[in-house]
């Protein structure tokens, strides 16, 4: 790889010990991946922030890094294993709590802006189109590539750390025009609404990605949606597919940059749909357990939950996930009072992926497709897919 000087500096160690670490890794991922250079990042986003991920090994290594490390760009976490602020109220184990912090403070000693969610680019962390970063967040860097046009590889967790460390990221995938064009046309003929639909639409596509070792779906047929459809869908076939980037026609930025694919043809009818719904409904199914935000609710969808349980009580244990500043927008104009009147919880820089409540719950709810595949594989929980307003209903019953 090529190296600027600073760049050569860092990896020689005149930056510091974790700046040293951070070039080493980052130009041994470039090397893998035949990157010519690195380029500058605008910002960053972590994920393997849960203690349940991390562990005493990945806690000693933050540690190891934080003794001398700075970030040099705008760099904030995926989401925890807790609400820092409400986990007792949540059922949270004490010394989970204990280690989770440990975890938060040393993503801290660093910089790095302790704000954990999975949606950067509805909390300040938000790049425009054609800038380079280092996202981690599997539905995050689908949407920032796709929605946004900005340019991100899916980054782990160490290679993450190491371009905020360091505010760079070798120039490969991703960051490269000639690897973003589609691949797949994927001709969508029935009307999808809402976001646990656009969630099912994203595990059938991301199903067939798989089985044609394909990445880059061009899909059309689509002609409306909405920032929450897109982020549900982006986590949907990001979970099901490993897609990092979609093309659909007249929505992304970048749909008409590139020649439309027409030697692979998927085509999408009713049908398609409703099977997919049925398979992300178990049988003999007992809810208790209702959970929406995956990913995290944007203030829109707090506002239509609060709209749906003014004057209501849950009967079950109902989160809203979403991260800290959203909730404090939430606070201010009234919607949270409103929602834990109702009897609901907020689950604010974590979420029902990542937090340690495996065994707590028999089934489990959401408008969410990539909650039901962590449910199951994760949780073990048996789970339906509904709409918000379906969700609140259950909630209630």
């Amino acid at each position: 790889m090529k190296l600027t000087s600073e760049e050569q500096d860092m990896l020689d160690g005149k930056y510091g010990k974790a700046a040293k670490k951070s070039m080493e890794i980052l130009t041994t991922l470039g090397e893998i991946f035949d990157a010519e250079c690195m380029v500058e990042v605008y910002g960053v986003q972590i994920a393997g922030v849960s203690y349940a991920n991390l562990g005493e090994a990945g806690l000693e290594f933050l540690n190891k890094m934080a003794e001398d490390g700075k970030v040099r760009v705008l760099t904030t976490l995926n989401p925890a294993g807790m609400d820092r602020e409400n986990w007792q109220a949540l059922g949270i184990d004490e010394e989970f709590a204990k280690n989770q912090n440990r975890a938060i403070d040393a993503f801290a000693k660093m910089g790095i802006i302790t704000t954990c969610s999975c949606t950067p680019y509805l909390i300040g962390n938000a790049p425009h189109f054609g800038q380079h970063i280092a996202w981690a967040e599997s539905s995050a860097v689908c949407y920032s590539n796709s929605v946004i046009g900005a340019r991100t590889n899916r980054e782990g967790g160490p290679s993450a750390l190491a371009s905020a460390l360091t505010g760079k990221t070798p120039k490969y995938g991703y960051h490269l025009d000639e690897n973003r064009h589609g691949q797949v046309l994927v001709e969508i003929n029935a009307p999808v609404k809402g976001t646990d639909e656009f969630g099912v639409l994203g595990k059938i596509i991301g199903d067939k990605l798989v089985e044609l070792g394909k990445k880059i779906p061009y899909i059309t047929g689509i002609p409306s949606a909405t920032v929450e459809e897109l982020k549900s869908f982006c986590a949907s076939i990001a979970t099901y597919g490993g897609t990092a980037l979609f093309h659909m026609e007249g929505i992304t930025p970048e749909y008409n940059r590139y020649p439309k694919p027409a030697d692979i043809i998927i085509e999408i009818n009713q049908d398609d749909l409703n099977k997919t719904r049925n398979e992300l409904i178990d049988d003999n199914l007992e809810i208790d357990f209702v959970s929406i935000g995956c990913p995290h609710a944007s203030i829109h969808e707090i506002a239509e939950i609060a709209r749906l349980l003014k004057g209501k009580k849950v009967k079950k244990e109902f989160w809203i996930t979403t991260a800290r500043p959203t909730k404090k927008i939430a606070d201010e104009a009234g919607y949270s009072k409103i929602i834990e009147d109702a009897g609901a919880k907020f689950a604010a820089d974590t979420c029902c992926v990542v937090a340690p409540i495996k065994g707590r719950f028999k089934g489990i709810m959401v408008d969410s497709a990539k909650a039901c595949y962590y449910g199951r594989a994760k949780n073990k929980f048996k789970v339906k897919i509904g709409a918000i307003e379906d969700c609140v209903k259950e909630a209630i019953a």
